[in-house]
């Protein structure tokens, strides 16, 4: 469990420096640089991810339940991925309605993620994991909101709403039915058995 948590706080420490420390990290980037910066926020941040992956596969091995998950939560969670797929590819097709209403998709889209995922799992590692993830979400769009606040975009096209919604269907679906099990090891939409 110490691999997931010192990963989460790497990872997610090094996300919320623009939230909670915006004027020492305009120093800090001044004084070494705008690549130097870059390279620094990368390698911190793979370190942290990798230590996320391999801490959570830990945890995974000798799980510690903290509650029940009735059956449609799994089910719930798959719908609510699936917006959030669609908000992720929001945030980088131009001119998509999604972008101009709600400004800062992507973040949503990690909010709805851990959200659908704080439901459907019950471990003290899913708790860590995906309960990290939404209160950093939950601040970091409080933090854009405040520090952008809601500009005048060019109009959204029809086509380019539609072309974000396909997209983020495709992508969840490919995700959902192959995706999910060969990197997590987990398929969404077969039944869990129980083991006694």
């Amino acid at each position: 469990m110490l691999a997931l948590i010192l990963g989460l706080v790497l990872f997610l420490g090094i996300h919320s420096v623009r939230v909670f420390a915006e004027d020492w990290r305009t120093a800090r980037r001044a004084a070494m640089g705008e690549n130097a910066w870059k390279g620094m926020y990368s390698v911190v941040s793979a370190v942290g991810l990798g230590l996320i992956i391999w801490g959570y596969g830990l945890a995974r091995q000798a799980p510690v339940v903290l509650w029940d998950t009735p059956t449609w939560t799994r089910h719930f969670a798959a719908l609510l991925t699936l917006l959030s797929f669609v908000l992720l590819v929001a945030a980088y097709v131009p001119r998509n309605a999604l972008k101009a209403r709600l400004q800062h998709p992507m973040i949503l889209g990690v909010k709805v993620w851990a959200l659908s995922h704080l439901l459907a799992n019950n471990t003290l590692a899913d708790l860590l994991l995906f309960g990290g993830f939404l209160v950093w979400a939950i601040l970091c769009f409080r933090s854009a909101r405040r520090r952008e606040p809601l500009a005048t975009a060019q109009a959204p096209s029809a086509a380019a709403t539609s072309l974000t919604v396909a997209i983020g269907v495709g992508a969840w679906a490919v995700f959902a039915m192959w995706g999910h099990a060969a990197l997590i090891g987990i398929r969404p939409f077969v039944a869990v058995t129980p083991t006694s």
